[in-house]
């Protein structure tokens, strides 16, 4: 018995813009983490005026906000391909589905009246 019986006559759909997406992701994800990440480098570099303990709790403030914001990016870009592999599954062959034959499909059965 074979489990996936394809569809006669049903042509696959032509590829769209979920292939470009998905090409893309991948340069989107370590592209907008690089440029997420710039402003801890940056707060790292530049001098701060006040003392020493200001000057790290600052640091420490902008790394949080930058390691929330580049979460955030992988969580968008993660939906993103989620949402670009189901159009990519549902533009695949079709497939017949198993019959299920329904024995009481015009009327109640017996049984049911009881």
């Amino acid at each position: 018995m074979n489990l996936f019986n394809k569809l006669p006559g049903f042509a696959r759909s032509p590829a769209g813009l979920e292939r470009v997406v998905l090409r893309r992701l991948p340069a989107i994800l370590l592209g907008g983490s690089l440029v997420l990440g710039l402003p801890s480098v940056i707060a790292r570099v530049i001098p701060w005026h006040g003392t020493a303990a200001d000057a790290l709790v600052r640091i420490a403030t902008v790394d949080i906000v930058v390691t929330g914001v580049v979460i955030l990016h992988w969580t968008a870009v993660l939906t993103v391909a989620i949402a670009a592999v189901i159009v990519l599954v549902m533009k695949g062959p079709a497939y017949v589905a198993d019959a299920y034959p329904l024995p009481d499909a015009d009327r109640p059965s017996p049984q049911e009246t009881r």
